[in-house]
């Protein structure tokens, strides 16, 4: 658990983003990112072969008070791998970058079918939660671990998860937090599983982050983010949870301004006065 911090802070020195790629907002107007990638958005349906999936539902703007408690939920990446200590990690930066309690669950190796290092697969994670926990904001991360696994079960095991989690706490906001390439060029099974990820996501409502989509991590500052030696393994550095906790916080912010979506207003047949 990681207590509120203070107002977030910009950080100047952090490596530029490449070109970002354009992704379509439902109901929502694309605002850019100083370095040009745009705010999360709705996820659009994603072609599955000839067919196409159901839209999106559009979700509710989020509402994020100051001190709320935000529970950050995944693998390596949240448990803080690689950083000079695991509490430098992006999910406990977001305290300060945010003005919010964190609460960390990071398991390394874990994914939605893969097991960790250090604990079960997600859903079995999920079920030992505890329920008093009563988070006001849930953000769920990854995962690349299962990408040796895709896609045999894949859906069936995300979707038990998702349930079993908006079970436990059915009053929190849910966001997801698709994978971050942790090599270029991006793989194959981890682009699959964030278009599978965008499209449970929309179905129920839930906002989507795409770091693969939004061009977080490109050949321009790889290096700079990403840590390749034998004890970063792939991971991000100091330096690039910082990043990735600014990109995470900019984009929960962007959430927090979109206007909400109203139903029509019924129609007055009553003629106007003469």
């Amino acid at each position: 658990m990681h207590p509120p911090g203070r107002t977030r802070a910009r950080r100047p020195w952090l490596p530029l983003a490449g070109a970002a790629l354009a992704v379509a907002a439902v109901c929502a107007v694309a605002v850019l990112r100083p370095w040009g990638a745009p705010e999360p958005v709705a996820p659009a349906a994603v072609a599955k072969g000839e067919a196409a999936v159901a839209a999106s539902v559009p979700p509710a703007p989020l509402v994020l008070e100051e001190g709320a408690r935000v529970l950050v939920f995944g693998d390596s990446w949240v448990y803080g791998s690689a950083a000079t200590v695991p509490t430098l990690g992006f999910a406990y930066l977001l305290a300060d970058e945010l003005g919010v309690e964190t609460v960390v669950n990071g398991v390394r190796g874990s994914g939605y079918l893969k097991p960790g290092l250090d604990g079960p697969a997600y859903g079995e994670r999920i079920d030992a939660l505890d329920p008093a926990l009563d988070p006001d904001l849930i953000i769920v991360e990854g995962s690349i671990n299962d990408r040796r696994l895709y896609p045999t079960g894949y859906r069936d095991a995300v979707t038990a998860a998702w349930d079993a989690l908006q079970a436990r706490y059915p009053d929190a906001d849910i966001v997801i937090l698709g994978p971050s390439p942790q090599v270029l060029p991006v793989q194959d099974a981890t682009r699959e599983i964030d278009a599978d990820l965008s499209e449970l996501a929309g179905a129920r409502g839930w906002w989507y982050i795409s770091p693969i989509a939004e061009d977080w991590i490109t050949d321009a500052n790889y290096l700079d983010v990403i840590d390749t030696g034998p004890i970063g393994r792939d991971h991000p550095s100091t330096n690039g949870h910082a990043y990735l906790a600014d990109r995470v916080a900019t984009a929960i912010e962007r959430m927090e301004q979109q206007p909400a979506i109203v139903a029509d207003a019924p129609l007055d047949d009553t003629p106007p006065a003469p």
